[in-house]
């Protein structure tokens, strides 16, 4: 689980990016963080996976302080970023066997999950290949094979839908259930209010680094959408 405590980051001394963010991601949650372009969505993310540094407040995963043990937080997570940016000069497959090396998979372990993931996002052909070589859509496929191939507890995504082809996609969400249903949870930004709706269980809205609304996916939707729901927080006016 991902325990998000009173949470302050800002760039410039002055304004917050973060405002006082609390939140609490459960075994068994998959759970939408929604908001405009620059609320503050990518920066908690950064934040939790240790890319970015924050001034006040706490997180935790499983437990364990981000600030005090980074190294050992991080085992046990998987980050997929907005962009997929992996070394151009390796193929897929070194690619993935990196980041087995940096996990400590065994040869066995990784070597059938890669066959897994790659027949199922049907890679299995161009793992030999470049990374160069790949569309973007290829390379968001080798970034979620390699999210995945240390069997984490914990999966940070912004924007893991960005570049997938339709396929791609309902296979993405699928494994995402199947994922929390075996006890991990799961903690995205999204844009994609319509997918959210459907595959998330909990829902949190940021806006200007404040969080506005945050439970549960039926209390925070009722009879609404969550389309309606944003609207109403942002109005037709704001940048969504």
């Amino acid at each position: 689980m991902i325990e998000i405590k009173n949470v302050y980051k800002t760039y410039d001394k002055q304004k917050y990016v973060l405002n006082d963010v609390s939140l609490e991601i459960e075994d068994g949650d998959i759970y939408a963080f929604i908001g405009h372009n620059g609320a503050g969505k990518t920066t908690l993310i950064k934040s939790i996976v240790g890319i970015l540094p924050f001034e006040k407040g706490e997180i935790f995963i499983n437990g364990i302080d981000v600030n005090k043990n980074p190294e050992e937080s991080k085992k046990t997570i998987a980050y997929i970023p907005d962009e997929p940016e992996i070394y151009d000069s390796l193929t897929g497959l070194q690619f993935l066997n990196f980041v087995a090396d940096a996990f400590d998979v065994s040869e066995i372990d990784r070597k059938e999950r890669i066959e897994h993931y790659a027949k199922v996002f049907e890679m299995t052909e161009h793992l030999n290949n470049l990374v160069s070589s790949y569309s973007h859509g290829m390379k968001q496929k080798v970034i979620i094979m390699s999210a995945l191939i240390h069997n984490p507890k914990v999966i940070i995504m912004d924007e893991p839908f960005v570049g997938l082809d339709p396929k791609a996609s309902i296979i993405l969400k699928q494994l995402m259930s199947d994922f929390v249903k075996n006890g991990g949870c799961i903690f995205y930004s999204t844009h994609v209010l319509d997918t959210a709706e459907k595959i998330c269980n909990k829902i949190a809205v940021i806006k200007n680094g404040e969080i506005v609304k945050a439970g549960s996916r039926d209390v925070i939707l009722k009879d609404e959408s969550l389309e309606q729901v944003f609207m109403e927080i942002y109005g037709e006016g704001q940048n969504a």
